[in-house]
Formats: structure tokens, C-alpha cells, sequence
């Protein structure tokens, strides 16, 4: 299989939640701890990246799941392209040339996503992002770590958006075979609905 590492991606705001995502409890553990568990048999290493002043830092470092570890030089107020252009860096230091990048608020992750990406990862492409009927998912996507310079230098003239960072790129939008991996979690809303579909089934 394809050397992977894994970038969580931690530092939002979580401002329509009205409380931090990563902490939120999902069957027992912190949803942060639920996604690096998914991840963790198929990504080495998993990085989570929040900024050392953000809720998720101050509260779970040392409880992000198995083999984790916390990247915090994200560029100040960059947003989301400064985390992951930090996360893609961090991956390129430790010598992994592919990181599959993901958000803190997607419980249903699931590794098998990883593999399905890689397969739609053509030579010449950037990065391989998961796509439903919806819209595109920029955070799911596996992105090749040589990636962080552009995107940092992107961020560095004032974007914010996530999409701009995947316009600026060469990717291929790839059909999951399972659109639920996808599924996020922004407001206290979402979070009642996913956990009254999980206690039906």
C-alpha cells in the first residue's frame, strides 16, 4: 500500500457550533479521538493541527487518539490554507510524499476513503478530493506534501478559502463510494440528527 500520513485539521473556530467540535463527545470519546482512531491502521504518522491557543489544543492535547502528535506553527490567523499547508509540511519533514487531509467534525470518517482517493491521485495531479452530489470536500482529500510552499504563499496574500486552494492546484475530483464518510458536523443541529440515525440502526 501507499506510504500515507494523515493531517487532522483541529483549529476552527467551531463558531455555529458555540463550542469547540474537536471536544465533542461521540460515543464515549472526543470526536478529535474518533477520527484519529479511524484513521490510524491505514495514515502514519497522524498529525492534528491547531494553533497552541485554540480550544482544541488547550483542552486535548494528549488525548488525540493513537499516535498523534500536534502541530501548532500554523501562520496566525491564515485560516484554514495556513493549517493546511502546516499539516502538508510536517508531513514532507517526516518524508512522506502523500498526506491525506481531513476536518475534526466528519465522525463517520473512515479509512477505506484513504485508498479510494489514492486510486483517483493521477501522476500529474496536486491533490485527489472527494466529491458528493452536494459539493466539493476539500477537507477529505489526499495531497501530495510538495504542495505546502504554494499553498502557504497563497494564504500568505490574504486567501482564506479552502477552495482557492484547490483551484490553485492540479486535482481530480473524485465520486466516493460512500457519500456518509462525508459527513460533517457544524451546528448543535447536525450533531443531534447523526447521533439519533447512529442509536436507530
Amino acid at each position: 500500500m501507499t506510504d500515507v500520513a494523515g493531517v487532522v485539521l483541529a483549529g476552527g473556530a467551531s463558531r455555529r457550533m458555540g463550542s469547540d467540535k474537536a471536544g465533542l463527545d461521540w460515543n464515549g470519546e472526543p470526536m478529535l479521538a474518533r477520527i484519529v482512531g479511524q484513521l490510524s491502521g491505514r495514515c502514519q504518522p497522524i498529525a492534528v493541527v491547531a494553533a497552541a491557543s485554540s480550544p482544541a489544543y488547550r483542552t486535548l492535547k494528549g488525548t488525540g487518539g493513537p499516535e498523534a502528535h500536534w502541530v501548532t506553527d500554523e501562520q496566525a490567523g491564515a485560516g484554514p490554507l495556513g493549517a493546511l499547508a502546516a499539516g502538508l509540511a510536517d508531513a514532507a519533514a517526516a518524508g512522506h510524499e502523500i498526506a491525506f487531509v481531513c476536518a475534526t467534525d466528519m465522525p463517520l470518517i473512515s479509512a477505506m476513503i484513504v485508498d479510494e482517493l489514492l486510486v483517483g491521485l493521477r501522476a500529474g495531479d496536486d491533490a485527489a478530493i472527494a466529491v458528493d452530489t452536494h459539493r466539493v470536500h476539500p477537507f477529505a482529500g489526499v495531497y501530495r506534501t510538495s504542495c505546502a510552499r504554494r499553498i502557504r504563499d497563497l494564504a500568505a496574500t490574504g486567501e482564506r478559502r479552502m477552495l482557492a486552494a484547490v483551484d490553485s492546484l492540479t486535482t481530480n475530483r473524485v465520486a466516493i463510494s460512500t457519500p456518509e464518510w462525508l459527513t460533517n458536523v457544524n451546528a448543535p443541529e447536525d450533531l443531534h440528527r447523526l447521533r439519533t440515525a447512529a442509536a436507530g440502526r
